[in-house]
């Protein structure tokens, strides 16, 4: 319904969200507008933090709590609730960091770390079903998600439409343009290779990178790590996964490096400088 709202009220007609929240579920939601949608997947590689409140049955020492807070962190197994829009399959979920925030009797208001995907009311059922006799979350807040965070100025669908009206308005776009981040600011977690301006163009068209192309990579470039393809100016062009690790790739001077993945920078943007193999063999027969 945010999206939803949100295409309206901007009067576009593409936008995308990293991942739902439920009814009653408040917190950090990032939207990506047009091209913006392209870049939402990386966020999910990233962790999302919530801060929850739950209800225990009985009332748990804070000896037995923190333990079963530590209990359920790394790896562990979720099926997804009866509610669910997913196939409940049991997966593999982890929990980086569990903290307990607050304890009022039998209230507790925890902190969780994890792995995108993961169900913190099936978690806090989990932690009931194993202290005895069971528990409830009755509220749920996200407050990050990868490198967004709850203390980044976070705005409504009022605040929204209030700056999209002023833009109409006055010509003011100075409100609506503090809401909206660049596509790049959403990949700054993950590596990065700058590119010569003759590659630009033809990864706009799908090309697979090769090495002569390359000016600079990120270090510790691993093999199959999911890479951000970028101008000389810092502008996105593409998302790509490594063929080569980054000693393979300066020990060598041509082979192609990387796999385009998804596209995002338009084609055309900049000046074409390389030819597709009709018009090479048209030049040939016309000598």
């Amino acid at each position: 319904e945010v999206v939803a709202w949100t295409k309206r009220i901007l009067e576009i007609s593409k936008a995308g969200h990293s991942g739902t929240l439920d009814p009653q579920v408040t917190g950090v939601l990032p939207l990506g507008l047009g091209d913006g949608t392209k870049a939402l997947g990386v966020l999910l590689l990233g962790p999302k933090e919530y801060h929850a409140l739950g209800r225990f049955h009985s009332l748990p020492s804070k000896e037995k709590l923190e333990n079963i807070l530590n209990e359920f962190c790394g790896d562990i197994y979720q099926k997804p609730p009866q509610r669910s829009a997913v196939l409940r399959q049991t997966r593999v979920r982890k929990i980086f960091e569990t903290e307990l925030l607050e304890q009022k009797e039998n209230l507790i208001l925890i902190r969780v770390l994890c792995e995108a995907g993961t169900y913190i009311r099936k978690l806090i059922y989990d932690y009931g079903e194993v202290l005895g006799p069971g528990a409830t979350m009755i509220e749920l807040r996200r407050t990050r998600v990868s490198q967004f965070h709850e203390n980044h100025p976070l705005v409504t669908l009022h605040q929204i439409a209030d700056a999209f009206a002023d833009w109409k308005e006055s010509k003011d776009g100075s409100k609506l343009s503090a809401m909206i981040h660049p596509i790049e600011e959403t990949l700054s977690e993950i590596k990065s290779v700058v590119v010569r301006d003759s590659a630009v163009d033809a990864l706009c068209h799908g090309a697979q990178l090769a090495i002569p192309g390359i000016l600079q990579i990120s270090p510790n470039l691993k093999k199959d790590d999911l890479v951000g393809i970028y101008t000389q100016k810092g502008e996105i062009v593409a998302l790509a996964q490594s063929l080569m690790s980054e000693d393979v790739i300066k020990e060598n001077t041509k082979g192609y490096a990387f796999e385009t993945k998804r596209i995002i920078m338009a084609p055309e943007t900049y000046p074409k400088s390389w030819k597709s193999r009709s018009t090479i063999k048209e030049n040939i027969t016309n000598v």
